[in-house]
């Protein structure tokens, strides 16, 4: 855990040293793409992951009790289209930031 914080701590002081060395003559430089191509990223994977867990957790409660498999069904969509809306959200930013 140690590790990762310093590895955030880095991260930290690498986004903010480009304006601290920059000369008054240098074109502006635009991490808008960057940042919404990494948080596309993230949004993704965070979706896969999540969108994996809630059916695993599905598939054990259908095991123990199968006579709630209407209910679970129910839940189970909204819960998904909700898990895929993130994933939606952070595509529209793209058209939104990315020119």
């Amino acid at each position: 855990m140690r590790k990762l914080q310093y590895v955030f701590m880095a991260l930290a002081a690498l986004c903010f040293a480009i304006p601290a060395f920059a000369d008054s003559g240098s074109a502006v430089i635009d991490m808008a793409p960057i940042g919404v191509g990494l948080g596309m990223g993230l949004a993704a994977g965070l979706c896969g992951l999540g969108q994996g867990r809630a059916v695993g957790s599905t598939t054990e409660a259908l095991a123990r009790n199968p006579g709630t498999r209407p209910a679970l069904m129910t839940f189970l969509i909204i819960g998904l289209a909700f898990i895929e809306s993130l994933t939606l959200f952070t595509f529209a930013m793209i058209f939104l930031k990315v020119k």
